[in-house]
């Protein structure tokens, strides 16, 4: 496998992705045992529930600087040194668990520094990227990723991250240290990308950030690519924050049925990262585009009126590789159409509006299905895609060259 993407891609792809791969099944074990940890710490609900909001806290907070950052500095160094420190946090975290010392804070300290450098690594990794591999390939290198993380975070990390907690505890954080340190050391063989052009006067941080937001503003195509996200993930946070009830009561699905549409979910995913490349060649990316807006709203359609559990498996299979194909497309059409100095910054804001329309969708789902029925969210969901469609379908035009 290596050696074909090698062949295709070049070796410093290669590496790169290979460093994805490594990291990604680093992170997905901390994030299966994380919980398990705190609660073996701690018996209290909000305290569990803390430790995922304190690795995601971050992105919150400091996406548009770390993008401002990613711009500024070289970003294969940066991608090199921010690893170390992550390996060095958890490392921290496994010794205190493996001497007994661990406790709350210095748990969430841990997922605080995590998340912190998550947004400064994975920024920087998507703005080296295109200086990789050529522009013509960046959907295959893109599918390639996108594929390394469904396999990697969402298939093995997850079992394997329990499994490690339950013959030590501060194994599953060791080994992410490892990963970290691992994918450091493949980054920095990568040949030295030139830095980003200087800008003079240099601009105050404030300023950068700026001059980022302003730019992508500018971009018609990029900004109703990222407005179009951006309500997308509130729509899709709050149809899915009560997926679980959802299939309890809608479905009358038990706990294992449940988990099977959850990997029937992955399990497309994973196959959409095989066929975007090959989609967008054969249709242009205007066409998938468009489809997967389509998609989205028969999506929540169906699950706003079907009671038949097979329908919704097949639906949310056709929906995952939309989800898969949609952003492989998209992170293609901007890291061909940015500029080499702006693209941290852009690609902190796309990040920041992925994240946020998804936590207040998660909000707003609960919300709604409470004061309403467990449908109601995927209702609103298909109507505000609905309006999304017909808004952004003719500007979509543009996006295949």
């Amino acid at each position: 496998m290596r050696a074909l993407v090698s062949a295709r891609l070049g070796a410093d792809f290669t590496r790169l992705w290979t460093a994805s791969a490594v990291s990604n099944l680093g992170d997905g074990v901390t994030m299966a045992a994380g919980p398990l940890l705190v609660a073996s710490v701690s018996d209290s609900p909000a305290l569990v529930a803390g430790a995922a909001f304190a690795q995601q806290l971050p992105w919150l907070l400091f996406a548009l600087i770390s993008g401002a950052y990613v711009d500024r500095l070289d970003r294969r160094r940066l991608f090199v040194a921010v690893n170390l420190v992550r390996a060095v946090a958890l490392a921290g975290l496994a010794a205190t668990i493996a001497t007994g010392t661990v406790t709350v804070p210095i748990i969430y300290l841990a997922l605080f520094l995590l998340g912190t450098g998550e947004t400064l690594a994975d920024t920087a990794m998507g703005a080296l990227l295109p200086s990789v591999v050529t522009p013509e390939k960046l959907s295959s290198a893109n599918a390639r990723l996108y594929a390394s993380f469904t396999i990697g975070n969402q298939f093995i990390a997850k079992p394997l991250g329990a499994w490690l907690f339950v013959i030590s505890a501060a194994a599953p954080f060791g080994l992410d240290a490892f990963t970290f340190a691992v994918a450091a050391a493949l980054i920095a063989a990568i040949r030295p990308v030139p830095a980003p052009a200087q800008r003079q006067p240099r601009a105050s941080l404030r300023g950068e950030i700026a001059t980022g937001v302003r730019w992508l503003w500018r971009h018609r195509l990029l900004r109703t690519l990222a407005v179009t996200m951006g309500v997308g993930n509130i729509a899709f946070g709050a149809a899915f924050a009560v997926f679980v009830l959802y299939c309890q009561q809608r479905l009358d699905l038990s706990a294992i049925g449940y988990g099977f549409l959850l990997t029937a979910f992955a399990i497309g995913g994973l196959f959409g990262t095989t066929v975007a490349a090959r989609l967008t060649r054969a249709f242009g990316s205007t066409a998938v585009l468009r489809a997967g807006l389509l998609i989205e709203v028969v999506t929540h359609v169906t699950l706003a009126t079907t009671t038949t559990p097979w329908v919704a498996a097949v639906i949310l299979v056709v929906f995952s590789i939309h989800a898969m194909v949609w952003g492989i497309t998209v992170a293609s059409v901007r890291q061909r159409a940015v500029p080499e100095q702006l693209r941290g910054r852009v690609g902190s804001v796309y990040a920041l509006l992925d994240l946020g329309g998804a936590a207040l969708g998660s909000l707003l789902g609960g919300l709604f299905a409470s004061l309403w029925e467990i449908t109601t969210p995927f209702r609103i969901a298909a109507v505000v895609m609905t309006a999304v469609t017909i808004l952004a379908w003719c500007r979509l035009n543009e996006a295949t060259p």
